[in-house]
């Protein structure tokens, strides 16, 4: 996997688990507090590794020589729209004067979330098969 897919895959990774943390603390806003200082950061980050997203997906997948390469292309599709769709949450979000716990805790239930997170754990799982040795089939 190439390190620029496997870095926008952590942040991503680690914004979702910073966020779970968030949620759980009752915040009322993301003012006055060293959580709240760090949440528009870690999303930030997220907003970021999003940004060229499945691009980067690609790249990996050509540079990899995965085959078959219309199965891998309808998944970069299927990033593609998840990762826009996650952008737009994650926006949404950024742009609110105050970021409540209970904010977070409804963006981390997103469906459009999930389904991101649910994609980077499949791809990830497919890149790592990918680089096991293989037991040579004995008769």
């Amino acid at each position: 996997m190439t390190a620029q897919f496997s870095d926008r895959c952590d942040a991503i990774e680690e914004c979702y688990e910073f966020m779970l943390a968030y949620a759980g603390q009752g915040l009322p806003s993301d003012e006055g507090s060293p959580a709240g200082s760090q949440v528009r950061e870690f999303l930030g980050r997220a907003v970021k590794a999003l940004t060229g997203l499945a691009e980067s997906c690609a790249k990996t997948v050509a540079e990899e020589g995965l085959e078959p390469a219309g199965k891998y292309d309808a998944f970069i599709a299927l990033l593609q729209r998840d990762a826009q769709d996650s952008l737009a949450a994650l926006d949404l979000v950024l742009a609110q004067p105050a970021i409540s716990s209970q904010l977070i805790d409804n963006l981390n239930a997103s469906i459009h979330v999930r389904a991101l997170l649910t994609d980077l754990f499949l791809i990830d799982e497919i890149l790592k098969a990918q680089h096991k040795p293989r037991q040579a089939v004995t008769s």
